[in-house]
């Protein structure tokens, strides 16, 4: 067998890698204009101050600490492998992959929108920019990590002159009320409020990215201190523009990061105060800050496929590295997948992307959970490992909120989103079955430690796993139909008519079935697996 490249080594500095880190989760407040129009100001500023407390904190500190204690190439996909064995070590990889490779889309969506504010585009222009900008941006990935690095360094400094200043305006010219909380809400607080927290939350995710590249880096220690320092600032970045922006110009309901001229945002403090050049500059720095995002997911993105290939659990190609240690194939073909992805608007792709990545994440608390009993704390702390604070109640607590919080993302998305969500698990399953029949995994490493069945060719324990999964799966369905019907009864058949129309996704009664059928079918299925 030919002998497996390894990935090029880069050293990189603490505040380099809190630019990147940035990057993946924020590089500014860019799309909590949506936030805003749905669900109010007043709702909007609340969410922004909680969810980094139960959210993004105990989030970014479970990342530091399987990131610190397992510092590899491929992240959750590391993790889960480690913690339950190569079934759940593949659905977290593919989970995180697949999330990663739709927000590319909703980034390259959002430079184009904010582009569309300054230039008046046809739809086969935009198209046009949103291909050059991912080939461009795929071009850098190509070049090597430091020049990403660079880039991300250059965008946070744009990004943190650009919303200061329209934080410091926006506070010098308070004339409204930012606390409003709305009652006429399009499509009831309800969908409102849906919409809302996945935003918000949305602009909260990204934490565990930089994990994904950690083998690459010379000392990936610095990730988790980098991460500690990253938190609170984007909890800033995000809070005190918003804040002040409202306090500003209020017309909350008119807020949109879609170009048109009834439609306005952050720019909007700057040319009503400052002047037409300012609003022009901001928006420059948006379409910069944007492509930035896309640019460090494209270097995420690319390596989770690649070590699930070099593992052999996915097709080789995607595991081929350059001379220079780049696997530039895999970026080619993240490429090729966001220039069909980036047609979608923004809202569709968050909603879409979201449920997905609440999964993975649920996974990663089992994760910590899991690696918590194999590798006691004390054995970590005298090697110097991060561990999260509050010891085992700390754990608990944080556990619980991360739970709690993609439970309720979940769900408030409403059940079309929640059953688009099933298909992504549903082909989760169905490839792992194929990748583990066509490329063996584990079984290449040591075929007698990791023996394959011989009637199903899968791993011995495979179909106990598989059955695990789908039982999960049917509990979750069960559990969205019980609060759809709880929470949606009343409103649920004309928003969803309204909003989708006729079809499927338009009737809440038959997607309300749909869920208890699903149900009822995965954890029969689960239970038979379990018992072959």
């Amino acid at each position: 067998m030919e002998p497996e490249r390894s990935l090029k080594k880069t050293k990189m500095s603490t505040f380099g890698v809190v630019a990147i880190v940035f990057s993946f989760v924020a590089a500014g407040a860019f799309g909590i204009e949506e936030a805003i129009a749905s669900c109010g100001p007043g709702l909007t500023l609340a969410l922004l101050l909680v969810i980094p407390l139960i959210w993004s904190f105990p989030l970014c500190e479970m990342v530091g600490e399987l990131g610190s204690l397992l510092p590899n190439e491929g992240g959750i996909y590391v993790w889960a492998k480690e913690a339950f064995g190569e079934f759940w070590g593949w659905q977290a990889g593919f989970w995180g992959a697949m999330t990663t490779w739709l927000c590319q889309a909703e980034f390259i969506t959002l430079a184009a929108d904010y582009l569309g504010k300054l230039l008046e585009m046809s739809p086969t222009a935009v198209l046009v920019v949103k291909i050059g900008v991912i080939v461009l941006f795929s071009i850098v990935n190509i070049v090597g990590l430091k020049w990403t690095e660079k880039f991300e360094t250059v965008i946070m400094v744009l990004v943190f002159v650009t919303f200061g200043a329209v934080a410091v305006v926006g506070f010098a010219h308070w004339q409204h009320n930012p606390f409003e909380i709305p009652t006429n809400l399009e499509g009831g607080m309800f969908h409102s409020a849906g919409e809302g927290v996945a935003v918000i939350i949305w602009m909260y995710m990204g934490y565990e990215c930089m994990s994904n590249m950690a083998g690459e880096l010379e000392n990936p220690q610095i990730i988790p201190r980098a991460m500690r320092i990253a938190n609170p600032i984007i909890a800033l970045s995000y809070i005190l523009p918003t804040l002040a922006a409202l306090a500003a110009i209020g017309s909350w309901s008119a807020w949109s990061v879609e170009p048109s001229p009834t439609t306005i945002g952050y720019d909007d403090v700057l040319i009503q105060y400052v002047g037409s050049w300012a609003g022009i500059a901001f928006i420059v720095v948006a379409v910069l800050a944007n492509c930035s995002i896309f640019c460090a997911h494209v270097a995420e993105g690319s390596r989770m496929f690649f070590v699930m290939a070099q593992d052999n659990m996915f097709p080789k190609f995607m595991g081929k590295l350059d001379r220079r240690g780049v696997p530039t194939v895999s970026i080619v073909v993240m490429a090729v997948f966001t220039v069909i992805t980036c047609q979608f608007d923004f809202i569709t792709l968050v909603m879409a992307t979201n449920a997905i990545q609440f999964y993975m994440y649920m996974l990663m608390v089992a994760c910590v959970v899991k690696l918590r009993k194999r590798y006691p704390i004390e054995e970590r702390r005298r090697s110097g490992l991060t561990i999260m604070p509050g010891g085992n109640v700390g754990l608990y607590v944080s556990s619980a909120l991360v739970v709690g919080m993609c439970l309720l993302a979940i769900y408030l998305a409403g059940l079309d989103y929640f059953l688009t969500g099933f298909v992504l698990l549903f082909f989760g399953l169905v490839f792992y079955v194929v990748c583990k029949r066509r490329y063996k995994g584990r079984y290449w490493e040591d075929p007698k430690a990791y023996p394959l069945d011989s009637k199903t060719h899968l791993g011995l324990g495979d179909l106990r796993d598989i059955g695990s999964y789908t039982v999960l799966a049917g509990a979750m369905a069960l559990l969205g139909a019980a609060f759809a019907f709880a929470f949606d009864h009343a409103t649920g058949a004309q928003y969803y008519l309204t909003q989708n129309g006729s079809g499927f996704l338009g009737n809440y009664h038959a997607m309300l079935v749909a869920c208890v059928v699903i149900g009822v079918v995965c954890i029969a299925g689960g239970i038979v697996a379990r018992r072959l």
